[in-house]
């Protein structure tokens, strides 16, 4: 039996919409205008699956007045990207995305505080490893998932999802945000990934790309001027132009909207409500900088879901403290100075213990939380660390000794640590030079002893920031400082007694039988990594520091 689906578009400086699709042999069914803006008209459907766009007089000046012009759905959650067509299900007598039933809804999640993040391209990370061309999807994805369980990860964050030109790109550049890149497979397979995911207590966050759009994302054919800044932002930065940027100080009086909050406040609402989302990746928020709305799209985010943990996260770079809690309207914010000053240090090109305090300590920052920073070695828009290590020279143990000393302080440092893909087992691919040069991962290097032991590493130092509180907390103080020697010592800690200090020595020179005064507390400690008991005595603790390398003690 045929149901009556509506079909509407937001459109009101437009003239005339039509409504064309499978549904009418791709004749114009008119549509009505309303005083809200919007067109309307009715269709009787069978249940089924239909393909349909509309026809509209644009507004945007890239035409010539008025003239027709056919354009996908703006709202539209799936896409025939070969075809240029909107498509739309009708099951039961309703418009539906698909008819996924999510299995472990009720799992719980793990809160903010205790986070190890896995930043993920889905196309690059797995899926036909013997093949370098075949792409990888959310099935390859999911088959994938317990090697991240394995090495204790408990969130992931992907890469851009929203549907993109193309079958392979970063997605940076969204053309329909409601739908889902479907070269990674049916909008089913991102739900069951999702669900496979929380199935394993890993949150599974969304990078929103809410500054800009694709040049030909539907609303620039509509009605351009309407939701986008007519010019260029910000004129004077123009290397950080990446597409037309929604115009979020556009207030239509007519209508009482913000027709660009509208829009994207709506996108936030349905991947939180339609995906189950746990979190939100707020990409280049410098560019976008208005505080008032990314306020107010952080509060629909977590206003739309059941009672569990929400992150949102801001790429702002350079950090800083503005952008989150208490200041700012995020949580947290991407830890770009972490890097940029724990790399050189581990290179042995530089030894600030100033600089290096303050990214392991970024209340020296002015952060106020551990949640407030996002740490990181590396990302999928920076090189990777053993990239970083080779083209300085430094190879084979050299290189993963250092790489060993970067993951203590990843995993140690006050902040949530979030790893880019591959980084647990030295992956060394040098970064894409495009958005469109596929890069996928090499499972084959987990063969290797040294790329191993490195997996092995990163698994037990998650296993302690997991296990001990202290880790989590907001505390951190430096006891022990030697310029001269170039040795820092930490002690991480919280109410409860849990105790793990953290002696990093960032020379090229082995200190044998090192006296570090002041230690804590004296009595027995673990070294963590080589899993026997030390003895620290009233004037301290005596300890071998190999060249570029940390010793973890956690109190017993």
């Amino acid at each position: 039996m045929a149901s009556s689906i509506e079909f509407n578009l937001f459109a009101p400086r437009n003239k005339g919409v039509v409504l064309i699709g499978s549904f009418s042999d791709w004749k114009g069914i008119p549509m009505e205008k309303g005083e809200d803006g919007y067109f309307r008209t009715q269709v009787d459907l069978e249940d089924g699956i239909y393909q349909y766009k509309f026809r509209v007089q644009s507004k945007s000046p890239n035409f010539e007045p008025d003239r027709w012009v056919d354009v996908i759905d703006p709202y539209a959650t799936d896409v025939d990207e070969a075809r240029d067509n909107g498509i739309a299900r009708i099951k039961d007598g309703k418009r539906i995305v698909d008819a996924y039933v999510w299995q472990y809804d009720d799992t719980p999640l793990p809160n903010n505080h205790e986070l190890v993040i896995y930043e993920m391209h889905v196309a690059d990370f797995s899926g036909g490893e013997d093949d370098p061309h075949k792409r990888g999807k959310y099935q390859d994805a999911i088959a994938k998932l317990d090697h991240l369980s394995e090495l204790g990860i408990n969130a992931i964050e992907l890469m851009p999802v929203n549907e993109y030109p193309g079958d392979y790109n970063w997605g940076y550049k969204v053309r329909h945000y409601f739908a889902t890149e479907s070269s990674y497979g049916p909008t089913e397979d991102l739900k069951r990934f999702i669900d496979e995911c929380h199935h394993r207590g890993i949150r599974v966050f969304m990078d929103g790309i809410y500054n800009h759009t694709d040049e030909e994302c539907p609303l620039m054919l509509i009605d351009r001027n309407y939701w986008y800044y007519e010019h260029m932002h910000y004129p004077e930065d123009p290397a950080n132009y990446w597409g037309p940027e929604f115009n979020y100080d556009n207030y239509d009086e007519k209508l009482d909207v913000k027709p660009a909050w509208k829009y994207v406040g709506d996108v936030v609402r349905f991947w939180v409500q339609e995906y189950h989302i746990d979190g939100i990746r707020f990409d280049a928020v410098r560019q976008l900088a208005n505080y008032e709305f990314l306020d107010w799209l952080a509060k629909q985010a977590k206003k739309n879901i059941a009672p569990k943990p929400f992150y949102n996260i801001a790429e702002h770079i350079p950090d800083t403290k503005t952008v989150v809690y208490p200041e700012g309207p995020l949580d947290g914010c991407w830890h770009e100075s972490f890097r940029y000053f724990v790399l050189p240090h581990i290179c042995g090109e530089m030894f600030e213990l100033e600089k290096l305090k303050e990214v392991l300590d970024p209340r020296r920052q002015g952060y106020t939380a551990t949640t407030n920073v996002v740490n990181y070695l590396a990302t999928h828009d920076r090189q990777r660390l053993m990239r970083e290590l080779g083209d300085r020279g430094i190879f084979d143990e050299a290189a993963f000794r250092r790489a060993k000393l970067g993951v203590v302080l990843l995993m140690t440092a006050m902040g949530v640590p979030m790893l880019w893909m591959g980084e647990e087992f030295g992956e060394h691919k040098r970064k894409s030079e495009t958005v469109t040069q596929p890069k996928k991962i090499a499972w084959s290097l987990l063969s290797r002893d040294l790329n191993q032991d490195l997996f092995e590493y990163y698994k037990k130092l998650i296993a302690l920031r997991k296990e001990n509180p202290a880790l989590s907390s907001d505390n951190i103080e430096f006891f022990h400082e030697d310029p001269e020697a170039k040795v820092l010592a930490y002690v991480r800690w919280n109410d409860g007694g849990s105790r793990v200090v953290v002696v990093a020595n960032f020379s090229d020179k082995s200190l044998s039988g090192y006296g570090i005064p002041k230690f804590p507390s004296s009595g027995t400690w673990q070294d963590w990594m080589n899993n026997f008991p030390v003895e620290a005595g009233e004037d301290g603790l005596i300890v071998d520091l190999p060249e570029y390398e940390a010793k973890v003690f956690v109190w017993q």
